[in-house]
């Protein structure tokens, strides 16, 4: 192990200046001595503001010998949580800033498994603030072949979008419906869906293959049935409450893009077209990574506003956020807790 990550340090010295290498000899030693006492659960997860009730937990026993290394602006976070040894580390918002983190985490260290959690935008009108979603696949939805202005849709190139279907701009044009009831064309035409290139592991170098719906690990999703009937928090204070008490669902699918989706049609369209619930900037890239890798993966979200607005509860994701982040943390102690050791 050693040897490879000395290598791997060396590899990475070429994306920085001369003389200031991400990974010096002395730290590589502290990975392999963190490794060799692993294999650990992986913890990823966005912002702090959601990591804080996980590491604030009496569930979280920091590593007193060695409680975090510092690698390329990541800070990896060593302890147990539930008797399960693990390494919490934080994303920052974005697919590309979510994929390198795991990358990083997959390739420095002994990682068996791992967990992602957070809060998420909702496209789901059956569930509410506070509810924690668990899909069984994951899509990136933000990688697209924008079609040219007037093109027919038999002459769109690469086949993999049109078997995942389009967005029509002009289907959502005000008071543009033709004679017969149709919609008048625009310039942005419409967007269709692509899948990403995956290069698997067990393939040889280059060997593209391709994944829009990646679905979470089999074992990972039937333990997690055991969460739903858990008590969850519903209020912030004693006067601030939801209407109802939250729970954990698990759903069948959530979609990630760089985009913070704050519009109600879209989220309609997400729903109708994909059948979505969780609508996040980070879960995809992870199950990506993984899902090259080899490695297990689930993601945990909770809902902290009804994506493009909706009742008045929905909307009020600055004051229930830090609720929702609460029970997504639960959530993932829960279900670490019944993982076998």
């Amino acid at each position: 192990m050693m040897r490879v990550l000395l290598i791997l340090g060396w590899c990475l010295c070429f994306f920085v200046n001369p003389g200031e290498c991400m990974i010096s000899k002395s730290l590589l030693k502290e990975i392999d001595s963190v490794n060799k006492a692993g294999p650990y659960i992986g913890v990823v997860v966005p912002n702090d503001y959601e990591m804080n009730p996980l590491l604030q937990s009496s569930s979280f026993v920091v590593n007193q010998k060695r409680p975090y290394l510092d690698i390329s602006g990541r800070r990896f976070q060593l302890g147990t949580l539930e008797k399960q040894k693990i390494i919490i580390v934080m994303t920052g918002l974005s697919m590309l800033n979510a994929g390198i983190t795991t990358q990083l985490l997959l390739s420095l260290f002994n990682v068996k498994g791992v967990l992602h959690f957070g809060i998420a935008g909702n496209a789901n009108n059956e569930l509410e603030i506070g509810d924690v979603s668990i899909p069984k696949f994951w899509a990136h939805t933000g990688l697209w072949l924008w079609q040219r202005y007037g093109q027919p849709k038999s002459e769109v190139p690469l086949e993999d979008s049109r078997t995942l279907g389009y967005l029509k701009f002009s289907d959502y044009n005000n008071g543009t419906t033709t004679k017969h009831g149709g919609h008048k064309d625009n310039l942005l035409n419409s967007i269709w869906y692509m899948p990403e290139e995956v290069f698997s592991i067990n393939t040889y170098s280059e060997t593209r293959q391709y994944a829009f719906w990646v679905p979470v690990d089999k074992h990972y999703f039937a333990i997690s049935k055991q969460l739903e009937g858990m008590k969850l928090e519903k209020c912030i204070n004693a006067t601030t409450c939801l209407p109802r008490a939250p729970k954990v669902v698990r759903v069948q699918r959530g979609v990630s893009a760089n985009v913070f989706v704050d519009n109600g049609a879209y989220r309609n369209f997400l729903s109708t077209k994909f059948n979505v619930t969780p609508i996040d900037m980070e879960s995809a890239a992870v199950a990506l990574i993984c899902y090259q890798q080899k490695i297990p993966f689930i993601a945990i979200r909770s809902l902290s506003d009804l994506a493009g607005g909706g009742s008045a509860v929905s909307n009020e994701a600055s004051t229930f956020a830090p609720l929702a982040a609460q029970n997504a943390a639960a959530a993932l102690i829960k279900l670490v807790s019944l993982l076998p050791l």
